[in-house]
């Protein structure tokens, strides 16, 4: 399977159903910090250009937050292909959870709450 394939599959979403309104990224907190904005990560999922996605930033300043999902008319669910993306990339280096000594250095003074919310959803399975 390649890495498109395992996004899809990871994230449950079709990013061919887009089309480019932007309304993901307008209600993206993170926007001004990512360099690859949700409407374009989707698109970089279509073009199959995952090595650009896999090395940005953006693939870890998302909180997770999922205000691109809901505001989506299409339904094509950025934030989850970001969340898949990180994931495939936890899985490729053998990682598959985070320890609880792992936690206290990775928390910086300035990290949203939000994100600790969203890592916590998540890493909790």
């Amino acid at each position: 399977m390649n890495q498109v394939e395992m996004i899809k599959e990871i994230s449950g979403a079709n990013p061919l159903k887009c089309m480019k309104c932007g309304k993901c990224s307008a209600s993206c907190p993170s926007f001004n910090e990512m360099d690859i904005k949700p409407h374009q990560f989707v698109s970089y999922v279509v073009n199959g250009d995952v090595e650009a996605l896999v090395n940005s930033k953006s693939l870890w300043k998302c909180l997770s937050c999922f205000a691109c999902v809901e505001r989506c008319p299409r339904d094509v669910k950025p934030g989850k292909l970001i969340d898949a993306a990180r994931q495939m990339v936890i899985r490729q280096k053998g990682q598959d959870y985070l320890s609880p000594n792992e936690i206290p250095e990775l928390l910086d003074e300035e990290l949203p709450q939000q994100l600790l919310v969203s890592a916590f959803r998540r890493y909790r399975r």
